[in-house]
């Protein structure tokens, strides 16, 4: 799914209007219409409404959207901020019909703002996707007020105040919804952690813009909420799926390599070979007798190379490695010879593999084009340097991925995976249980199982942090959020 523009979207508005064709009054109508669907889904008729309406379209939506659910059977109380002169025809349009049915409220001072606060639920319909500058006036009292409210808040498309696609000013005031209902497709500026008291939980909701203008609109930003898994042939063999390495452990962190491990499997390869200390070999036995094991010389650490990497369709590095000075040495002989395996194999490097890397920049030069890469903010932060917002880090995300020629996995909430080709894809699945150690060691099993099995690397990481977010998902509804372990994770994924 396509992430726009601020610019893009009211081109699509426009383009809908004028080739399908509708008025643009039946198309605030449609958006109405599917607001009210989600609204009536979770809420019932008991206690008011408060409808919070601009002067423009997204107070037009909002006039609408009081209109439908009077005609519903709800208490509507509507207050529109008198902020301008100008006022949109669309809005004008809805006023006119919603006057027939109801006596609006007009919020001209700071006693409107007081007289029209009361016990209800507050929909912000005041200003939308057009905003471009610090509110202020008026409509900044109103949003100071009802910020300072407890009912539950909901915006229509986006908060008033938020920007869609740039950062706002550290001090700007914004409306702070407990949900956002927004039309057609996702907002950057949603899927970004500086604005979640900005957005709450976000819905959309598709109001029928027009596809071919859609699939035709370049960007750089996508949104996953779907994936399509590779189908197994009947006649397959595990030697059709590829056969994966992990490099794992250290002296008391075996663990990570066993979490890793059983995620690769549990992710369709054919075959999994573990690397590990010689403190870990029993233990990987042990619990996972499904894997092959080795040993490096060193008991505690990992420090000299597997014989033959050309066995291996894919390999992953990192996850509980540690840095001790014979494992850095190791990792930078492990990415030149990378260079010299054809044909090339996928390559996944996670946590300590990356601290190294962060240690000895000298290192990402030896990246293989290619390599999948999955920091946390806090290990990308060292790898790639600070940022003033969460904009700036987006921008060096998809610099660093051009520049090394290598896909990113930036962690987290709305997970960015970035790519050489400068575009970004947001993760749609996954939970707060999932900040969990060992949660990370599971992504660079899954990961390095698909690429083992012959996914591009771009679609391994994508497809790779898609359902391991979607098992994260899965565990939540088994134990909740706050019981999950990464274990949860593993024992949750399906195909």
């Amino acid at each position: 799914m396509k992430i726009l523009i601020a610019d893009q979207i009211r081109a699509l508005d426009n383009y809908t209007i004028e080739e399908e064709p509708v008025p643009s009054i039946d198309l605030m109508e449609r958006a109405s219409k599917a607001f009210v669907r989600w609204y009536t889904e979770r809420f019932n008729q008991s206690g008011k409404v408060l409808i919070f309406a601009g002067l423009g379209n997204n107070g037009g939506d909002g006039l609408a959207i009081a209109r439908l659910l009077d005609n519903l059977g709800y208490e509507v109380e509507v207050n529109i901020i008198n902020y301008s002169d100008k006022r949109s025809e669309d809005f004008e349009e809805n006023l006119h019909r919603l006057e027939k049915m109801l006596m609006v409220n007009w919020i001209c001072d700071e006693e409107d703002i007081e007289n029209a606060l009361k016990n209800g639920i507050i929909i912000d319909a005041i200003l939308g996707t057009g905003v471009n500058r610090p509110l202020n006036g008026i409509i900044k009292e109103t949003i100071l007020r009802l910020n300072r409210s407890n009912s539950t808040k909901i915006s229509v498309d986006i908060a008033t105040g938020l920007y869609t696609d740039s950062p706002v000013e550290p001090d700007a005031v914004i409306f702070k919804p407990d949900f956002t209902v927004t039309f057609q497709l996702p907002k950057l500026a949603m899927l970004l952690p500086e604005n979640e008291n900005f957005v709450g939980n976000w819905y959309k909701a598709d109001i029928g813009l027009h596809v071919e203008f859609i699939e035709n609109c370049a960007t750089d930003y996508f949104y996953t909420d779907k994936i399509q898994p590779k189908i197994r042939s009947n006649f397959s063999h595990k030697g059709t799926f590829g056969h994966a390495l992990l490099i794992a452990g250290s002296y008391g962190s075996i663990g990570a390599a066993i979490l890793a491990s059983k995620a690769c499997l549990r992710s369709g390869v054919g075959l999994l070979t573990a690397l590990v200390p010689e403190c870990g070999y029993e233990i990987m036995q042990v619990s996972v007798p499904e894997a092959m094991c080795k040993t490096d010389v060193s008991k505690h650490t990992i420090s000299t190379l597997p014989k033959d990497l050309t066995v291996y369709n894919a390999v992953g590095i990192g996850c509980g490695l540690g840095k001790a000075l014979e494992t850095v040495i190791f990792l930078e002989n492990i990415l030149k010879s990378f260079h010299e395996i054809n044909p090339k194999k996928g390559l996944v490097l996670d946590a300590d593999a990356l601290n190294i890397l962060s240690e000895n920049k000298k290192l990402l030069d030896l990246l293989p084009p290619g390599s999948v890469l999955t920091p946390h903010p806090k290990e990308f932060q060292r790898l790639a340097g600070g940022w003033a917002n969460d904009f700036e880090r987006l921008k060096l995300l998809r610099q660093f991925a051009i520049k090394y020629k290598v896909i990113v996995v930036l962690k987290g909430r709305h997970s960015a995976v970035a790519l050489p080709n400068g575009s970004v894809h947001f993760n749609s699945t996954g939970n707060a249980g999932m900040a969990t150690g060992g949660s990370g060691d599971v992504l660079t099993g899954i990961i390095t199982g698909l690429l083992a099995q012959g996914y591009p690397p771009e679609e391994a990481a994508i497809s790779g942090v898609f359902k391991h977010g979607e098992a994260g998902d899965f565990a939540a509804q088994k134990s909740g959020q706050m019981a999950m372990i990464a274990g949860d994770i593993i024992e949750n994924l399906r195909w």
